[in-house]
Formats: structure tokens, C-alpha cells, sequence
């Protein structure tokens, strides 16, 4: 029964297809007619015009003279600016592409899968036979391609889909007769594929068509899985491979076609790269050079036909220089050949004779800088490999860096693009780096693998910052959200790699000591951050957050931090030297309070004015105090009483120093949010000082305190008033002088 309602509706659709077929022949008949009978009193209007033209009045000629002087003039003193001709999108032509065919490739698609469906179908009622079901298969392939060829003068794009269609059915066909009919041996079926790759360009070739051309490219890089067993025989694969990619090369010289050479230069990486981690072998040295010299010259074949570098070319030039060295060496690595920084000299070799000929010829143009950036970051990889650091890390960072610089040059979005796309990458290679820290034990200063690579990661981190710094200098109407972000994790990267290397060095000693030398670092990093913000053009707004990570970092050093080394100390686990060199944090920190207002973003919340405030009290407060138990104790069993002696007769007196100071200073510099900390820092001293510290005195000290405590408030108070009346002298002068 099914097979009845199958012939009925294969027979309504030809009925249905013929009828439409024969209303748009129609159609396209009366469209015609209609257009010849449009275009009749047009001719003839325009002959009418010719023969005015030719012979003109007098009175029209005069006219004529005197409106083209007057033209000529109104040229001569203004000339309009013509508009900007807005930027074509490069993504255009291919959704337009795909707006227009997408119901030609559905239905491609959706044909294959019918066909093979009832293949299928017919194989499941045992209609046919294992040979005949591939011929079946092989006649519906040349079928399609056939109706393809008769359609290709009035529906090229159209027929190219078709026929793209019908070479898929052939590749299948063949693949399924050889892996489940086991109809070919493996030779055989790979002649066969073989063939239609080559009747396939040869298509592509003869109808002037891409489309087809990378549809036949595609199943001729994936014909090698389709017929695989399992059984590497990598040599045999890369010859095919070698001779696919010359076919491509000579297509792309002939037709200009550049789809066709990326589509070959990701399928030839992909089996390069697996070979080489699957089977390292010196042969497929001689494959990485042969492919490398391929897609160079078709990097290269507008530079030597037009002598001009598109964005594109650039971007394969970067790429099949830095993904052959990724390979070459690593294969080199594996065998344990030496030099290892033979490749990139003899790719930087190769650059340098293209950047001679540029200079030779005095031209220094945007090629110039590509073949200069090309060589020197060639150099500058091999340097780095000469000094055993970390491969991967190394050329990502190092073409990170040529990727910015090249956009730099040229303006091209697709550069920026590649370097916001390679750069996580870089950091992530750079995090796998460092956790050879944590794996490896005594491995010498600076001159380790681990810090030499961090080395050119942070060159080239630097470089980009400065590359940034200068794009920026021309798109400062541009949102600089995602450079903000890139400049944040690179002085990230840039710290990280510092950091972990003295810490590495220094990871013997306490734990303390160890967290102390950490908050030193990032003190003085980020307080040399701050200081060359202009020249390292940092966002406010990045300022901002710096000067509070400062301030953070210096509280928790000052109190905490430091509270454990004074301990280490009394108890004689680091010696007095290393409690000294902890004070070093005071140098930075005095420098940008008394300097803080040389960032005034940071001043505009009344945050900012408490952050500096607390800061200074902790500082101060833990500094005294750690300073006392490390110059009264000498034993730690007397380290509690210490304590209890310190909070109770001196933090008191130091409170009361430091609030008068506040309230000094908004007084004379009108700040009133300082009073506010001042008085705030009165009533918690006052507070400690009435509901515990009395009751824990003796009299002698309680005496001492009040007394001392008094003395200061009252100077204070004194100095306060005088202050005040000071102030209010010079205004009232003001207020005169402004009425006389």
C-alpha cells in the first residue's frame, strides 16, 4: 500500500512541477513583451535628445556656455566634501549569498537525504543487491550532476548547488559501498574519490564556479576518513594531500579564488597536527615545508601580481609561518634534534628577502611593515627557544603581539578580532607554564624556563600596551571597554609573573615572611602603576581602583601581616632585619597620601576620604604597636602582658594625636568629611577608654593616661580655636573689602 501512495505522489509532484513550469514560461514571455513595448518611447526619446544635441540653437549653445562658466566657478571657490562612503560589512556577501540560496541548499540537502533514505528503504525490502545498490547510488550522483550541467547558462549558482549535491552522493556512495559492501578494496575506493575530486574541480573549473570548487574540496579532505580502516599511512595520505593542495593553489592563481585556499589550509592543519601529535616523524618535516611553501605563494599572489598585501593574506602569512613553527619544533622537541631554532631563523630568513625587496625598491608602505613585524617576531621566537622557554607560550605570545601591531597598521577589524581571540589563549598557555612552580624543585634564579618564557610574555605584554596605548590615541570616541579589560589582565599577567618567581625562591621561609614579601611586591607594583599612570595611559577609572587596592593592601600589611612577623620575631624565627624591611611599605604609602590629590577621580565620592583615614589609623596603630613588642619583649612569655600594656596606655594617646590631626586639616583645607573621621575617632577612644581601659590600669598609669590625655585634648581644643578665629578674621576682611 505504501509503495502505491509513494508512486501516486512522485507522479503529483511531476504533474504539479510541469504545470508551474509552464505558467512561469508563460509569465516570462508576457514580462518580455512588456518590456520591449517599455522600452520602445524610451528609444525613442533618447534619438530625439541625440539629434538636439547634435544640433543645437544658438540661444541653447550661449545658455549652455554661460551655465558651465558659472559651474566651473562655483567648483573653482567651494567644492562639497562628498560622504563618507559607509564600510561594507566582509560578512555581507555571504548572508546575502545564503539569503538567496538557502532554499536551493535545503532542498539539496533534503534530496541526498531521500535518495538515501530510499536506498535504504529499497535495501531493507531486498529489492537490490549489494553491487546494484551502489550503482544506484553512483547513477543518482551523476544524475543530479547531470541536471546540474543542463541548468548551469540561465541558473549558474543554482546549478552549482545541484551539482555540489550530486558529488556528495558520489562520495557517500563510494564510502558505504567500500566500508559496508566491501565492494573496493582501500585502493580502489581511494581512486575513486580520487577521481571525483578531480572530475569535480574540473567542473569547478569549466562553470566558473567557487561554490563547487570548495564542495569538491571539502569531500576531497574528507574522502581520506571516509575510507580509512584504521591503519595510519601517513605518507601515502600527505602525498594525496600535497598534490589536493597544489590543484587548490593552481584554482586560486587561475580563478583568484580565496575560499578555496582557506578551506585547504584548515583541513591540511588539522592531519599536520595530529600526525605530529600521534606519530612524530622527520618525514613530516618535509610535509610542514612543502605545505608552508604552498600556502606561502598563496599568501603571496596578489603581493607579486599587484604588489599589494589584503588583510586576508596578512592574516595567512601570520598564521602559516607561526602554526609551521608550532609543529616543526615540537616534532624536533620529540625526537630530541637540535637546534630547535633552526625553522623560525629560516622562516625569518624567508621574510627578510621579501623585506629586502621592499626596501630595495624604497618602498615603505603597509607590505614593509608585515615583512619587518614577520621577521622580527620570528627572531624574537627563536631567542626564546634558544633559551629553552616553553614553546607554545612563547609563539602565541609572540604573534598575539604581531596580530596588534599589524591592525595597528592596517585598521582592519579582522586583526583585532584574531588578537582579542589568541590572547586568553596566551594566558591560559601562560597559567599551564607556571604550574611547573608547584612540580619542579631548585630550579635557578631568572634562568629557568618557566621565568624565561614569563620573560616574553611580558615583553610582549608591554608591547601591546603600548600598541594599544597608540591606537587608542586616534579612537578616543571609541568605547574602550574591551582595552580597559585587556589592560586590567595584562598588568595581572604582568604581576603574576614577577611574583611567582620570587615566591618561588623565597618559598623555604615562614609562612608569614612569605606572605609579607607578597604584600611588599604588590605594594610597590601598584604604587609604580599609579605613578606612571599618564605615560602607561591608564583609564580613571582603572586609577581609582588601583589607589584602593593600594590602600587595602597597606592596612592588611601594616596590621596583620606585620602583627605575625613581630611575633616570628619575639620568638626568634626571623631575625629583627626582615621586621625592618616590612617598614618598607610606609615609603610608598606616605608618598601617595601626601599625593592623593594628584588623582582627583579618587575624591569624588566621600568614600575615598574615609578609605585614606582608616588606612592611616591601622597603619599607624599596628605600626607603634609592633614596633613596642619587638623593642620591650625579649621573652614570648611575656608577649600577652606586652599587648595589654600597649592597648591600654598608648593606642589611647595615639587616637587622640590622630583624630586632632583630622579635625585640623578639614579645618584648614575645608573638607568637612575629615571632622567627621576626627570626631568619630574622639568618641571611640573616649568609649575604649571609659569602658575598659581605666578598669584594667594602675593607679600610676591611669593617673599618667588622664593626665596626658588631658593635656593633648586641651592643645588641641586651643590650637582649634585660634584656627578658627583665624579663619574668621580673614573672611570678615573679605566681606569688607568686597563692600568698600
Amino acid at each position: 500500500m505504501s509503495e502505491i501512495l509513494l508512486t501516486i505522489l512522485i507522479i503529483a509532484v511531476i504533474f504539479i512541477f510541469s504545470h508551474l513550469n509552464n505558467k512561469i514560461r508563460r509569465l516570462e514571455k508576457e514580462v518580455g513583451d512588456l518590456n520591449s513595448k517599455i522600452n520602445q518611447p524610451h528609444q525613442n526619446i533618447l534619438v530625439q535628445q541625440q539629434k538636439e544635441q547634435e544640433h543645437p540653437s544658438v540661444i541653447e549653445t550661449a545658455a549652455l556656455h554661460v551655465q558651465e562658466q558659472h559651474t566651473a566657478h562655483e567648483e573653482i571657490i567651494t567644492e562639497t566634501p562628498l560622504p563618507p562612503q559607509p564600510q561594507k560589512d566582509r560578512l555581507e556577501p555571504f548572508f546575502d549569498f545564503l539569503k538567496q540560496n538557502i532554499l536551493t541548499i535545503v532542498g539539496i540537502f533534503t534530496l541526498v537525504l531521500g535518495i538515501g533514505y530510499f536506498v535504504k528503504y529499497a535495501i531493507d525490502k531486498n529489492w537490490i543487491g549489494e553491487a546494484p545498490r551502489a550503482g544506484l547510488g553512483l547513477a543518482a550522483g551523476a544524475g543530479i550532476m547531470l541536471v546540474g550541467h543542463f541548468l548551469r547558462k540561465n541558473y549558474a549558482v543554482f546549478a552549482s548547488i545541484i551539482t555540489g549535491g550530486g558529488i556528495a552522493v558520489l562520495y557517500f556512495t563510494t564510502t558505504i559501498a567500500f566500508r559496508e559492501y566491501h565492494l573496493f578494496t582501500q585502493n580502489k575506493a581511494f581512486f575513486i574519490t580520487t577521481l571525483i575530486t578531480l572530475i569535480s574541480i574540473v567542473l569547478a573549473y569549466y562553470y566558473k564556479s567557487e561554490v563547487l570548487i570548495i564542495i569538491a574540496l571539502l569531500g576531497g579532505f574528507t574522502a581520506p576518513l571516509m575510507i580509512s580502516t584504521g591503519q595510519s599511512n601517513y605518507p601515502f595520505l600527505f602525498t594525496y594531500l600535497t598534490l589536493l593542495n597544489l590543484g587548490m593553489l593552481a584554482a586560486s592563481f587561475l580563478k583568484h579564488w580565496k575560499s578555496v585556499g582557506w578551506t585547504a589550509y584548515a583541513f591540511t592543519t588539522i592531519y599536520l597536527f595530529y600526525w605530529t601529535s600521534e606519530q612524530a616523524q622527520l618525514l613530516s618535516i618535509v610535509f610542514y615545508i612543502i605545505n608552508y611553501i604552498i600556502f606561502y605563494l598563496f599568501a603571496l599572489q596578489d603581493y607579486f601580481k599587484k604588489n599589494i598585501l589584503s588583510p586576508w593574506d596578512t592574516l595567512m602569512l601570520v598564521l602559516i609561518n607561526f602554526s609551521s613553527i608550532i609543529g616543526l619544533i615540537y616534532i624536533f622537541k620529540t625526537l630530541s634534534y637540535e637546534p630547535v631554532i633552526v625553522f623560525p631563523l629560516v622562516f625569518a630568513a624567508v621574510n627578510a628577502v621579501l623585506l629586502a625587496r621592499e626596501y630595495g625598491r624604497k618602498s615603505f608602505g603597509f607590505s614593509y611593515s608585515i615583512f619587518a613585524a614577520l621577521t622580527i617576531s620570528l627572531i624574537t621566537v627563536s631567542v626564546a627557544l634558544q633559551f629553552k622557554t616553553h614553546l607554545i607560550t612563547s609563539v602565541w605570545a609572540v604573534e598575539a603581539s604581531l596580530l596588534l601591531y599589524i591592525w595597528k597598521k592596517s585598521g582592519q577589524g579582522i586583526f583585532k578580532t584574531c588578537f582579542y581571540i589568541l590572547f586568553p589563549l596566551v594566558i591560559i598557555a601562560q597559567l599551564m607554564t607556571w604550574s611547573e612552580y608547584f612540580n619542579t624543585d631548585k630550579m635557578s634564579i631568572v634562568f629557568n624556563p618557566v621565568f624565561l618564557t614569563s620573560l616574553v610574555t611580558i615583553a610582549t605584554t608591554i608591547l601591546n600596551l603600548f600598541l594599544l596605548k597608540k591606537i587608542n590615541e586616534t579612537r578616543k570616541q571609541e568605547d574602550r571597554f574591551f582595552e580597559n579589560v585587556f589592560a586590567v589582565v595584562s598588568y595581572g599577567v604582568i604581576y603574576l609573573a614577577l611574583l611567582l618567581e620570587i615566591v618561588y625562591h623565597n618559598s623555604h621561609m615562614l609562612w608569614s615572611a612569605i606572605t609579607s614579601i607578597w604584600l611588599l611586591f604588590s605594594i610597590y607594583y601598584i604604587f609604580v602603576l599609579i605613578l606612571l599612570r599618564k605615560k602607561l595611559d591608564i583609564d580613571s577609572t582603572i586609577q581609582t581602583g588601583l589607589m584602593y587596592m593600594f590602600l587595602i593592601l597597606i592596612a592588611f600589611n601594616a596590621s596583620f601581616v606585620a602583627s605575625e612577623v613581630a611575633s616570628a620575631v619575639v620568638s626568634k624565627e626571623l631575625d629583627f632585619s626582615f621586621y625592618m624591611i616590612n617598614f618598607l611599605h610606609w615609603i610608598p604609602f606616605i608618598y601617595m597620601v601626601w599625593n592623593a590629590s594628584s588623582i582627583p577621580d579618587f575624591y569624588k565620592t566621600n568614600l575615598s576620604y574615609w578609605a585614606i583615614s582608616v588606612t592611616i589609623v591601622i597603619a599607624v596603630s599596628f605600626g607603634f604597636y609592633n614596633t613596642y613588642l619587638v623593642s620591650s619583649v625579649h621573652d614570648i612569655s611575656l608577649l600577652y602582658k606586652a599587648k595589654e600594656h600597649f592597648n591600654i596606655l598608648y593606642l589611647p594617646i595615639i587616637w587622640t594625636l590622630l583624630a586632632s590631626i583630622f579635625i585640623y586639616i578639614s579645618l584648614k583645607k575645608n573638607i568637612p568629611e575629615y571632622s567627621r573621621i576626627g570626631f568619630i575617632l574622639f568618641g571611640i577612644m573616649i568609649l575604649k577608654l571609659y569602658s575598659y581601659d581605666v578598669w584594667q590600669m594602675d593607679n600610676i598609669s591611669r593617673i599618667t593616661a588622664f593626665i596626658i590625655l588631658g593635656v593633648i585634648l586641651l592643645l588641641s581644643s586651643f590650637t582649634f580655636q585660634r584656627l578658627k578665629n583665624i579663619i574668621k578674621n580673614i573672611v570678615d576682611k573679605k566681606g569688607e573689602e568686597h563692600e568698600n
